[in-house]
């Protein structure tokens, strides 16, 4: 497929301080790359510059074949950006904001309506369409800004942590919209500090720490390569609690206790049935027992906490 982001070496400093180290990016056409990393990691540099908001001190980057650079209007042309707050005029009401929108890029007038109606309808926001933007709710505010990052019908969308602030049911509708664009061959670069945004949206995961790339890969791929799965063992009886755990400890070398829970990391699911015999032959009966894959968020802390990487 064909890459419509690609980063090579990209740097940026301010002062004496590397926001961004040496950092490398391809992201195929029409699928969507999460962009991970604590605060202060770099994300949003990388943003800036990729959206041609920062110029990088070294390094290259290109959006659809334009050097983000060289060709800045040119990259401007093609991409739309949410940044982490939504920037939308308070006072004006919901197709204003994109019917202005739309005039700034130059489109006529008929045309701007046109696109402000339909996505405002795409965007359940239809009802509020003539309602000032201060009285929608963070969720409704959130659609708003990112309809209008689409006025001008962007191949490359760039969100720098969409969903922030956003309630459960807030954040899903707004997952919903991002995978229609996908659908529609948008491509997408989303950062974000939710590991289970990044699991359900991403193609492909970019790990930063400390301005670097620290690992790369599908969510899966990740999880298997930096995670270990977790086994656990709850006893039927509360009396066996302690000779459970050293059952587990004596099995695969270590334990930890969650109140009536005996947890372990192990290497392999084979330790599962490894640990069910030796519980058996201890006399243990067992109200549980479990293995349950690494999650993202695992995989996450120990790449930006103890500094691994893959």
């Amino acid at each position: 497929m064909t890459a419509a982001i690609q980063a090579m070496g990209l740097a940026k400093r301010f002062g004496e301080t590397t926001a961004v180290a040496c950092v490398d990016l391809e992201v195929e056409a029409g699928t969507v790359l999460g962009l991970l990393g604590p605060n202060g990691a770099g994300k949003t540099t990388v943003v800036r510059m990729l959206a041609t908001l920062l110029g990088p001190d070294a390094g290259q980057a290109f959006v659809h074949g334009h050097d983000v650079t060289a060709q800045a209007d040119r990259v401007r042309e093609i991409i739309g950006l949410t940044g982490q707050f939504a920037a939308v005029d308070d006072g004006l009401t919901g197709i204003e904001n994109l019917l202005f929108l739309g005039r700034l890029l130059g489109i006529p007038r008929s045309q701007a309506r046109e696109t402000a109606r339909s996505l405002l309808d795409r965007f359940s926001l239809t009802d509020a369409a003539d309602r000032p933007a201060k009285t929608y709710s963070g969720g409704m505010r959130r659609r708003l800004d990112l309809a209008a990052c689409l006025v001008g019908r962007p191949k490359v969308i760039f969100l720098d942590e969409p969903t922030t602030g956003l309630d459960p049911h807030a954040r899903d509708e707004l997952w919903e919209i991002i995978r229609g664009e996908v659908g529609r061959g948008v491509t997408v670069l989303l950062t974000t500090q939710y590991l289970e945004e990044a699991d359900q949206l991403a193609d492909d995961i970019v790990v930063l720490n400390q301005g670097s790339v620290v690992a790369q890969g599908t969510p899966q791929t990740l999880k298997q390569e930096v995670g270990r799965p977790t086994l656990q063992v709850r006893p039927l009886h509360g009396s066996d609690l302690a000779r459970t755990a050293e059952v587990v400890t004596q099995t695969t070398g270590e334990h930890t206790l969650q109140g009536r829970l005996v947890k372990t990391r192990v290497h392999d699911t084979g330790a599962l049935s490894s640990l069910a015999r030796a519980l058996e032959d201890a006399g243990i009966e067992v109200a549980e027992l479990s293995i349950r894959e690494p999650s993202l968020d695992e995989v996450f802390k120990q790449l930006t906490v103890t500094g691994a990487t893959v």
